[in-house]
């Protein structure tokens, strides 16, 4: 009975300090079907949430949000483990798996809850995600100017429980096989030495 005991503080002592090192990140870049199922198969990461982040409604539902009045973004909120992958490097997959440079649409999804927007959690989060823009500006690495928005992280709502996971469980769906698939096929192309292993 002790050892048990023993044992169960061991764990819950281990998976508090191991919580306390995780970090979070939160991104918009169109569709939330997307980045989910791009960030789910990066090494160090180790939840991804689809939800809605930087509008004025709370708890906002899907219907609400895609009638483009709430000013809520479609969103994935990560959590990672800084020791296995650097914020940078999770923005480096932001920025190669979707388009930043156009304002409020990704492909054919129109609307502010679709635009490019990094959500930062510090100060130091904020700074990179300059640095990079800056730099992506000034090496011309898109044909436009990057319109990815920086605002400071306020509140992040979960979405409903059927978008969890959605490409995994969807990959018949229309959207799924011509939108997401693509860009997952695109990922893991370009980043397969950071894929986690099946």
């Amino acid at each position: 009975m002790r050892v048990t005991f023993i044992l169960l503080i061991f764990i819950m002592i281990t998976n508090g300090t191991m919580a306390k090192d995780l970090e979070k990140a939160t991104f918009g870049g169109g569709c939330f079907w997307c980045t989910e199922a791009v960030y789910l198969e990066l090494k160090g990461v180790v939840e991804v949430k689809p939800g809605y982040s930087g509008g004025h409604v709370t708890n906002p539902t899907y219907e609400q949000v895609c009638t483009k009045t709430t000013g809520h973004a479609e969103v994935i909120q990560i959590t990672f483990d800084p020791k296995i992958i650097s914020f940078s490097e999770i923005l480096e997959v932001f920025f190669m798996t979707h388009n930043p440079t156009t304002l409020n649409m990704q492909g054919n999804d129109v609307g502010p809850q679709y635009r490019s927007v990094i959500f930062y959690h510090s100060e130091k989060q904020k700074e990179t995600a300059e640095k990079a823009i800056k730099l992506f500006n000034e090496e011309n690495v898109y044909d436009n100017p990057i319109v990815t928005e920086v605002t400071k992280f306020d509140k992040f709502y979960p979405a409903e429980d059927y978008h969890v996971n959605y490409f995994a469980r969807n990959k018949n769906q229309g959207y799924c096989q011509f939108v997401v698939a693509p860009k997952v096929e695109k990922f893991r192309k370009i980043f397969k030495d950071r894929l986690k292993e099946k």
